[in-house]
């Protein structure tokens, strides 16, 4: 089991009014290390969002916040990081990647990471 909940945020925002935005300033204030993949680069507090799915190693968690239909792309990219779990946050539920990531091996729910953060469950 990895030691740190260290986090890739797929479906990143820059715009400071979108849910991953938010939580990437709230782990970012936690000291939670995380990584951001958005369709522009930027940085929101001390996390960096890339456009490349880069080669990251000891992934915890991944966070999603993409509709299903734009989940493809990224499927096997999130199954090759083996992480612990992937949070499908509210509108990017998706019960085929769900059980894929299941069989795999892989803790998926349905949840929203804000509140998973702000309650102590994250």
């Amino acid at each position: 089991m990895k030691t740190q909940k260290t986090t890739l945020i797929i479906g990143a925002s820059l715009n400071p009014s979108r849910y991953s935005n938010i939580l990437m300033q709230r782990l970012s204030l936690a000291d939670i290390p995380a990584f951001g993949l958005g369709i522009k680069k930027g940085q929101v507090g001390n996390i960096k969002i890339t456009t490349d799915k880069l080669t990251l190693e000891h992934i915890h968690t991944i966070s999603l916040y993409l509709r299903a239909e734009l989940q493809s792309q990224y499927e096997s990219y999130m199954l090759s990081l083996n992480p612990e779990r992937i949070i499908f946050n509210p509108g990017a539920e998706n019960s085929r990647l769900k059980l894929l990531a299941e069989n795999n091996g892989i803790e998926a729910i349905n949840a929203c990471s804000l509140v998973m953060l702000q309650t102590g469950q994250f």
